[in-house]
């Protein structure tokens, strides 16, 4: 999948890790575009059919998952996700899905960040993803 890319030099460390992940590599995702504090990324749906012919929603969440994780490091501070909880709304319709994520709140130690997945203008499914910072070190009193 060639994927058109807008991404801003200061993220390209980001971008490079994402892109040397071999499990997003093995799925084909391409981070697209970061801008305004969000993340875009794409994933073709070839080869992802469940039983009933459509997208998987294990490939579905690993892409929500896997732009989670991205929105979720920009920053220079290390996050692992404590928690993803996805609702699937309807079937994807195209060959290639994105997920949108951006952060929603954030404290010193926990973020929460929305995505949103898409098949073309269609809402697939969005996620719910609270990362906890691990580069933080814990303040003691």
């Amino acid at each position: 999948m060639k994927a058109k890319r807008s991404i801003p030099e200061s993220y390209a460390g980001v971008v490079h890790r994402s892109d040397t992940c071999e499990f997003a590599r093995r799925l084909g995702m391409v981070v697209t575009e970061i801008a305004g504090g969000s993340v875009r990324v794409a994933m073709p749906t070839a080869g992802m059919e469940n039983a009933h012919g459509t997208t998987h929603g294990g490939a579905i969440f690993a892409l929500a998952d896997h732009a989670f994780g991205i929105a979720g490091n920009m920053d220079g501070v290390d996050q692992t996700g404590l928690s993803g909880h996805i609702r699937y709304f309807s079937p994807p319709a195209g060959e290639t899905l994105e997920a949108v994520a951006r952060r929603v709140s954030e404290t010193e130690r926990v973020s929460v960040y929305a995505v949103d997945v898409y098949s073309g203008d269609r809402l697939v499914a969005s996620l719910e993803g609270v990362g906890f910072k691990t580069g933080v070190a814990a303040k003691r009193g």
